[in-house]
């Protein structure tokens, strides 16, 4: 990352937290894949949570060149959901920019939704800030904004199997996350992503550490 562009999410990142010690969310991103392609894939199970989260509550994404994006109240607080429209391995870019058009006063008040191939399926698990954990989409958003403290709610897709043994190759892990799991599983991927939504609601009524202790 360029030390100019350090420099700028420095001077945005100048918020103080709320009375309560914790920041408030307003921005939140869902990680994943755009085009109908992906969209059942295990790799866009953020997409899927926004969306659900956005339906829930009336909202109505509209596509940007980077981003789809739709604001409005969630439980009487303003918030914009997104959805990067640059894949995943380069949503850094994505988020960077909807810092800067939403004037995101600190990390903190940024909320990531993405998968998780290191938790067992349909595991939820919600952190106020922490590294990658080899999701790309995470690694891409800590490096150009060049800090792991924003919070971030994770849904375990499992990691797949070959000889029964865990596979760590890279073709094997990206037909996995790029492929749509079987019914039984995506039943139990659906449920995880309502407790999701619930979580992330209880995050923008009373913060991360309410909803790290409920659903952790």
């Amino acid at each position: 990352m360029t030390g100019g562009l350090v420099g700028k999410l420095r001077g945005l990142f100048g918020g103080a937290p709320a009375e309560d010690g914790e920041y408030r969310v307003r921005l939140i991103v869902g990680l994943g894949n755009p085009g109908g392609d992906y969209a059942g894939n295990r790799h866009n199970v953020g997409f899927w949570i926004v969306n659900r989260l956005a339906r829930r509550n009336g909202l109505e994404f509209k596509h940007g060149s980077q981003a789809s994006v739709a604001t409005g109240s969630i439980g009487g607080r303003e918030v914009t959901l997104a959805k990067p429209r640059t894949y995943v391995n380069k949503s850094g870019v994505a988020v960077w920019n909807l810092i800067k058009r939403f004037e995101v006063d600190d990390a903190q008040e940024l909320l990531v939704a993405c998968d998780d191939i290191d938790m067992p399926v349909a595991k939820l698990r919600i952190r106020a800030s922490g590294g990658f954990g080899g999701q790309n989409g995470l690694r891409s958003i800590i490096q150009t904004l060049g800090t792991e403290q924003f919070p971030r709610v994770r849904v375990g897709v499992g990691r797949p199997e070959v000889g029964g043994e865990p596979s760590y190759e890279p073709e094997v892990v990206g037909d996995y996350l790029l492929s749509d799991p079987p019914p039984d599983e995506r039943d139990q991927l659906d449920e995880a992503a309502e407790r999701a939504i619930s979580a992330i609601e209880l995050i923008l009524s009373s913060g991360v550490n309410a909803a790290m202790r409920k659903y952790n």
